[in-house]
């Protein structure tokens, strides 16, 4: 004990004497980390045998022979399906019942593309997905919005702007998203191009856009030939959709629909189940992964029937259930472990992935809400995800984006990006020389190594209290929410929008004034 403390004396009697250098860095910077996006440097984790792969696969492809996929209201993606091959068989009412071969779609998929470039108006932001790529981007899809100060309440079109502004901010996200909130005070037919507005207008990254009805689609790769230039988006990928399957086994045609429109235009689209395990998939795990692959294999396969070659990104969201109440589970182990097992799954397809992401059912960002979000994330992290969409700010079982847990999330988010940078060894970072330089029992503060490595050994969290019991005490005992509370609106009130051509933004602005005025307000 009386060695412990004698170093920790001679560690303060340093720091007391660190060079101004030292003295003067700023904290939770990390510069060295910050990237478009990330290259993994760490190995993903195979949690499953060949042989054990394998079987789901088998199980896939029977579920995709005997049982079929159910496709509604879109003739011509039957009519693509079964010039490929598929059997159909018709159902009534412009609904039919779609059946492949083993081998019929990964077939198909071999000309999408196992890593894509999708690009942001600013170059130095675009993002790569697939490969050993990782991109992060906020949630999506949340009809409530809340912080400490309001509580929970509808999303509105000012809330999506501030969710924009805290992702562009944030030098641990690379995308923008889609759908952070659901704008409620904006009909519901118009909402896409006020809120593609706000990704092009206060963000120069990567965004997603609408796919609630194939005409809203086409209406935001329009604005998008507007921002980039119509020659440049009928050669590059400037912009992706998320499409969720209606599981089990159903593809209705306005997701169809949707999913043409943007492989047609050699735009990108994400192909995601949302799975509840035991409701709309199996209660077990495995068999959940096997229903995921089918129906994520059979939306991606539509894109390469459409434009060969378009990009596709395999997805799945998997999600437990509490058996007592039927009510939906975030961030538990066993979806954890089967977004492992997806990362396995789309490396053999050579597809990129979507999966997992900070997920939790707490009401709070309170210590539920972070362990919770890192079981998930941590999946992504092992598993060689692709792209996460769920990087900051789900809360409530994704009904609630929250303000505080999108700074605490971004926090995490940079704390993996020193994670996946993984370690270096060399002659350098052994540090061999630091011991040497004064030898045994003297501390290492003021060595050539340390003051070489001192700014970029460690990660820096820009949202942790890391003082002394006293000194945080002394303070006001103020807690990780009440820090992150603070840190948005701080971040909020001092935000630059990223330069945008004039003549571009009164285009967009035009485009969006007419398209409005051509249709009245519909709200459901």
């Amino acid at each position: 004990m009386r060695d412990a403390v004698s170093t920790q004396a001679r560690a303060r009697r340093s720091r007391r004497g660190k060079s101004k250098a030292g003295r003067d860095a700023a904290p939770g910077q990390n510069l060295h980390l910050r990237v478009p996006f990330i290259t993994r440097g760490i190995p993903t984790y195979d949690l499953l045998s060949d042989e054990a792969l394998s079987r789901i696969e088998a199980t896939a492809d029977r579920i995709l022979a005997e049982i079929g996929i159910v496709l509604r209201d879109d003739a011509e993606a039957m009519r693509l399906y079964r010039e490929a091959g598929a059997k159909v068989t018709e159902l009534g009412g412009e609904s039919w019942n779609l059946k492949f071969e083993p081998g019929l779609l990964r077939e198909i998929l071999k000309t999408a593309p196992e890593r894509f470039t999708q690009h942001a108006r600013n170059p130095a932001n675009t993002v790569e997905i697939g490969g050993d790529a990782m991109v992060f981007a906020p949630a999506y899809g949340s009809p409530f919005v809340m912080d400490l100060d309001q509580g929970r309440r509808y999303g509105t079109i000012a809330d999506f702007e501030n969710f924009v502004k805290l992702a562009q901010s944030s030098p641990w996200l690379h995308h923008s998203g889609g759908t952070i909130c659901e704008p409620t005070d904006v009909a519901v037919n118009k909402r896409h191009l006020d809120m593609v507005y706000a990704h092009m207008r206060y963000s120069d990254r990567a965004f997603l856009g609408s796919v609630t009805a194939p005409e809203r689609a086409a209406d935001n790769i329009e604005m998008c030939r507007i921002l980039f230039g119509a020659e440049f988006v009928d050669q590059n990928c400037v912009i992706m959709g998320n499409f969720n399957t209606t599981s089990p086994l159903v593809l209705d045609g306005v997701t169809s629909a949707g999913i043409r429109t943007y492989a047609a235009a050699g735009q990108g689209s994400i192909h995601l189940p949302f799975l509840l395990g035991g409701a709309v998939s199996p209660l077990t795990m495995a068999g959940s992964v096997a229903q995921a692959l089918a129906e994520s294999m059979a939306s991606c396969a539509l894109t390469q029937l459409v434009r060969p070659g378009a990009p596709a990104v395999l997805a799945a969201f998997l999600s437990s259930m509490s058996l007592r109440s039927g009510s939906p589970t975030f961030g538990t182990p066993e979806p954890a472990l089967g977004s492992l097992v997806m990362g396995q799954l789309a490396r053999r397809l050579k597809l990129p992935l979507r999966c997992a992401g900070n997920f939790s059912t707490s009401k709070r960002p309170d210590g539920q809400a972070m362990q919770q979000a890192m079981m998930s994330m941590m999946s992504a992290v092992q598993g060689g995800v692709n792209f996460v969409l769920h990087t900051a700010g789900f809360a409530d079982g994704l009904l609630s984006m929250s303000y505080e847990k999108f700074m605490l999330d971004c926090d995490m988010a940079g704390a993996l990006h020193a994670y996946l940078k993984g370690i270096e060894v060399n002659e350098d970072t052994l540090g061999f020389d630091a011991l040497a330089q004064y030898g045994p029992g003297e501390h290492l503060f003021g060595t050539d190594h340390t003051l070489r490595h001192y700014q970029t050994a460690y990660w820096d969290s820009g949202m942790n209290d890391d003082q002394p019991f006293e000194s945080w005490s002394e303070q006001g005992e103020i807690d990780s929410a009440q820090r992150a509370n603070a840190r948005w609106k701080e971040t909020l009130n001092r935000f630059e929008a990223p330069p945008l051509d004039p003549a571009i933004d009164g285009a967009l602005r035009d485009y969006i004034a007419q398209k409005k005025a051509a249709v009245p307000d519909a709200w459901y």
